[in-house]
């Protein structure tokens, strides 16, 4: 056998040691969330195809197959596309204030030739993977507390604050409720961390009246007392708890839920597909999704804390916490315990942007899986 034979044959074998340690069980639950989503997306439609459901589920194989190449990736590879993961979203969401396409008075996606992208879920990636390259670098004291905490409190507020400028409120929350979980999961003080939220909540009253634009307010007032506009600003989250309640135990019964098929519930695809869920298949129904991305949390979790380099385990926390983060903040807005805030609900929902950087983020756990004993060197100081 010949020198290139020999080293073909090792890249395959090495190819497939690799494929055999990803987690199959794990990508299987993310499969079942995404056939979920499909067939409530198939119901809503009419029972058609089109125009989610088909596009939805082709978009999630397209997807599955490069979360799988992708977590056979090298952790260190990952490690070395940090920053500039970052800053290529940063750009993107600067790029989207100058020529970024606007819809319902909102200027959040890019249109790329056929391609119409939306930067502030590219961010949530490149975010996470800025920050635990930051914090791999930095000794665990001045994790804790220091100055050099600016620097991820910068890293973290700069993309929030053009989020917010958009207007996109949920995803700028959800930006800050991500940065600091990682930052806590890096070491940060817990009692700077409870002054931290002091401080925001001690300010909350003031940008609620003077940053805040006129219908975000009223989303806030509309959380506390949906029943003051029952056919405007609180239609969403009535028509949300109707379908929630109508669906009882054991739901009406696919493609026969009235709220969604009759289009009383707004944003059925995408921010209150849950509801949808619910109405269809009841209660039990909604037991069994929550069960699986419950299982995909703990799976994920635990894949993150097998990695022996700082790097990976805040990588793939970071990752997790995003996605229970999205699954939270969901479920909560659709049952009336919180603001619509328009935070879809990951694999369920239908969304090309939001799939594909879920998906991206999973690979980069199934990658701290593959590799979680790959150790990634530490620098001199925290950007080396």
């Amino acid at each position: 056998m010949t020198a290139p034979a020999i080293t073909r044959q090792g890249e395959r074998d090495r190819l497939v040691v690799k494929l055999s340690q990803i987690d199959w069980i794990f990508c299987l639950m993310l499969a079942a969330i995404a056939a979920a989503g499909g067939l409530m997306l198939y119901s809503i439609a009419g029972g058609a195809w089109s125009p989610w459901a088909g596009r939805h589920l082709t978009l999630f194989a397209v997807c599955f197959v490069i979360m799988i190449a992708l977590a056979t990736v090298d952790v260190r590879v990952w490690f070395s596309l940090a920053y500039p993961t970052y800053a290529i979203g940063l750009l993107l969401l600067l790029a989207v204030a100058v020529v970024g396409h606007s819809t319902l008075g909102a200027r959040r996606w890019l249109d790329l030739g056929p391609l119409r992208i939306q930067p502030s879920e590219i961010i949530k990636i490149g975010l996470v993977l800025a920050l635990a390259r930051f914090y791999h670098g930095l000794p665990a004291d001045k994790a804790r507390f220091s100055g050099w905490l600016l620097i991820p409190a910068a890293l973290i507020i700069v993309p929030a604050a053009i989020v917010a400028h958009q207007p996109d409120l949920g995803t700028a929350l959800l930006i800050v409720a991500t940065g600091g979980v990682t930052m806590i999961l890096a070491g940060l003080s817990l009692r700077l961390a409870t002054v931290g939220v002091v401080g925001v909540a001690a300010v909350l009253p003031a940008v609620f009246m003077f940053v805040l634009k006129s219908y975000q307010r009223a989303r806030l007032l509309t959380f506390l007392d949906p029943e003051a506009d029952r056919s405007g600003a609180g239609y969403h989250i009535i028509q949300s708890k109707i379908a929630l309640g109508s669906g009882g135990l054991l739901g009406k019964g696919f493609g026969l839920g009235t709220q969604s098929q009759l289009n009383f519930l707004p944003e059925k695809s995408t921010d209150f597909i849950f509801s949808s869920l619910a109405e269809e298949f009841g209660f039990l129904g909604c037991v069994l999704v929550l069960a699986a991305y419950a299982a995909v949390i703990f799976m994920a979790l635990r894949m993150a804390s097998l990695a022996h380099s700082h790097f990976a385990r805040l990588a793939a926390g970071g990752v997790t916490a995003t996605f229970a983060l999205c699954v939270l903040i969901n479920g909560a807005m659709v049952m009336g315990l919180a603001p619509v805030v328009g935070v879809p609900m990951p694999l369920l929902s239908y969304g090309g942007t939001v799939m594909i950087t879920m998906m991206v983020g999973f690979a980069l756990v199934l990658s701290v899986r593959v590799h979680r004993y790959s150790e990634v060197t530490r620098g001199k100081g925290a950007f080396l």
